[in-house]
């Protein structure tokens, strides 16, 4: 890199970096100088400076048709997945977000169309809403099966083709009103409900996704109304979405091209 850009701004040049590879997807493994320019949004020079410095540090190869990721960030990538399943890399996370909120701290995943915590980080406040790994409830109530059926169409299908029982007075039992707010999660990239599964209890949940760029589950966090009404919840939604972006990003997962 140029020195102005070694002492100067580093961190800004490492996003533009960022914005370089992250432009690379599993559908799009090979990107010309144009196609980077284009998906970055940055100016010509910068991208073929960037570019011209990333190959030869070995973090982009070019092939006969533009660019691919080098073989040398694939080496760094097989060593950073080995043993990144779901639940090693979730828990700490976990932790850390019932640390900040305060309040249980949960990973939800599918199972027979059913959503099942696989793991949790207990709330210490004395009234909580009790949750213990293995624990399955329906998918179509509460902010994790919301978030999980927003990215999965097969099972929201199957979900939206079969009866949806009423568990409280807030449940959605309404076929066109499910798609609604399904559709609603997935561009907010996130789901707030109150209610639906247990009256006075609420839920903010985000989603995670493989590096096929299929969501695997859902983190959530969960507790009385009373300590998370509305705008307490809205105030959480970056820990959150963070929470399950982390976790995406430890399982080498991307999250969908949106559209």
């Amino acid at each position: 890199m140029a020195p102005s850009e070694r002492g100067g701004t580093p961190l800004l040049v490492l996003r533009k970096i960022t914005t370089l590879l992250d432009a690379f997807t599993l559908e799009r493994p090979v990107l010309s100088a144009a196609e980077l320019r284009e998906a970055s949004g940055l100016p010509a020079s910068t991208v073929q400076r960037l570019v011209a410095n990333l190959v030869d540090e070995g973090f982009l190869d070019r092939t006969e048709r533009g660019y691919r990721i080098g073989v040398r960030v694939a080496y760094w990538a097989a060593a950073g997945s080995v043993g990144a399943e779901i639940l090693d890399v979730t828990r700490p996370v976990l932790a850390d977000l019932r640390d900040i909120t305060g309040e249980t701290a949960c990973l939800y995943q599918t199972s027979m169309d059913l959503r099942v915590c696989t793991a949790v980080a207990e709330t210490r406040h004395s009234l909580r809403r009790p949750m213990r790994v293995g624990q399955a409830m329906p998918i179509h109530v509460g902010s994790a099966g919301r978030v999980i059926l927003a990215w999965d169409d097969a099972l929201a299908r199957r979900v939206l083709a079969a009866d949806l029982p009423s568990l409280t007075d807030a449940t959605i039992t309404d076929r066109a009103r499910l798609r609604e707010v399904l559709g609603q999660a997935r561009a907010d990239g996130f789901a707030i409900t109150t209610g639906e599964r247990e009256s006075g209890a609420s839920g903010l949940s985000a989603p995670v996704f493989d590096p096929h760029r299929q969501v695997v589950g859902a983190i959530t966090v969960m507790g009385p109304s009373l300590r998370m009404p509305a705008d307490v919840c809205l105030g959480w939604i970056d820990h959150v979405v963070g929470a399950a972006e982390r976790v995406t990003r430890m399982l080498g997962g991307r999250r969908p091209i949106s559209g």
